[in-house]
């Protein structure tokens, strides 16, 4: 949540989730050929669940 708001101050003041989702897809191996971000915890599954909410 922190990450997300600094962009949002910084980048992009117009809301939260397209910044989150934006975060999720880049932690996806499986999105991208490459992993631009290391990411620890839940950012969903090939099968199309999503990723946890923000606030965990």
């Amino acid at each position: 949540a922190r990450i997300v708001g600094d962009v949002m101050s910084k980048f992009h003041p117009h809301g939260d989730m397209a910044i989150y989702d934006t975060m999720s897809r880049m932690a996806q191996d499986f999105s991208l050929r490459y992993l631009l971000i290391d990411g620890h915890g839940n950012f969903g599954s090939i099968d199309g669940d999503r990723p946890a909410a923000q606030r965990y």
